[in-house]
């Protein structure tokens, strides 16, 4: 129990982040101590060749900066399976076409709206950056989709979507785009809740007979999940996304490996809040997996834990 004492952390002129990640392992508490341990989760279930690695996260991310850590480990081939939200394919799209804007969170947003801006937090985003640009751009898409065949799953709508994309000028920092090109498939339980999925819906009511079938994609997980040797998962916020990978998992005895990262509290009883010890008690997590829970901003958190693994 008293094998590692607390070491004080010195950061020297020059060092990198990586060193000072290094330190947290060997001197940090708290968080930072939580954060080294999941880096070297997240490097076990890499070096597991037989381990299926899923990640989850929710929309909001994506519209900041993380959008571009989430694209590498997409491009890097880091993960097998993706779960989100309808918001995602929002924001990844929007900003294929369109720029999103540093503002601010102490705004007057009566005027906000008034100048046909929308806030997300301290994101500013016109209004021709999203609506007005996904429902120009995905229309058109989705109809030449419903011309090749009349039902898709989420994900086989996404990759088409994907490759659809692929010679836009800044195809490659979409996670579509990478996701198409690699062959990862991004479900989306929840895909109506979104810009995504009204422009689904605005076409159907031309073409009933196209259809977006939710259970296609329930059949591809069950595929990916009674194949799997093991199992591991990076869950960046909680709600549908985060459940979606423990619920599938159950059927497998639970993840062998999972990582949450998470500013929600539990003791509301909230899924989003629920540390991954009590996904043992439903036997979504494995009683002897690799598990932790970092409480933290994803926006911080994700970048540092990368940085770590790449260093």
């Amino acid at each position: 129990m008293l094998g590692k004492k607390v070491e004080n952390i010195e950061i020297k002129k020059g060092e990198t982040v990586s060193d000072l990640l290094k330190k947290f392992g060997e001197a940090g508490g708290f968080t930072a101590r939580k954060l080294s341990d999941s880096i070297e989760i997240f490097r076990a279930m890499q070096e597991d060749v037989e381990c299926v690695k899923f990640l989850s996260f929710p929309a909001d991310i994506i519209s900041t900066g993380t959008r571009g850590i989430i694209k590498d480990l997409v491009k890097n081939k880091l993960v097998d399976v993706i779960i989100t939200t309808a918001g995602t394919m929002d924001h990844d799209l929007a900003r294929l076409w369109k720029d999103y804007y540093a503002g601010t969170e102490v705004a007057d947003d009566a005027k906000l709206k008034e100048e046909g801006i929308n806030r997300l937090y301290n994101i500013f985003i016109p209004n021709d950056s999203y609506g007005l640009v996904l429902e120009d751009k995905l229309i058109p898409i989705i109809r030449k989709a419903a011309e090749k065949k009349k039902e898709y799953s989420t994900s086989e709508l996404i990759a088409f979507i994907g490759e659809e994309i692929k010679d836009e000028q800044n195809a490659e920092e979409s996670i579509t785009y990478w996701a198409w090109k690699n062959g990862i498939p991004i479900v989306i339980p929840g895909f109506t809740d979104g810009s995504f999925g009204a422009q689904i819906w605005m076409h159907s009511q031309k073409d009933r007979s196209f259809v977006v079938n939710p259970i296609a994609d329930e059949n591809l997980l069950s595929d990916i999940i009674f194949k799997a040797k093991k199992s591991g998962a990076l869950m960046l916020g909680g709600g549908i996304s985060k459940h979606h990978v423990i619920w599938w998992n159950q059927y497998r005895s639970g993840l062998d490996y999972a990582i949450y990262m998470t500013t929600a509290v539990e003791w509301d009883g909230s899924l989003s809040g629920a540390k991954l010890e009590e996904a043992v008690s439903w036997g979504k997590i494995k009683p002897k997996a690799k598990f932790i829970n970092v409480q933290g901003d994803v926006t911080i958190l994700l970048p540092l834990l990368y940085a770590g693994y790449l260093g």
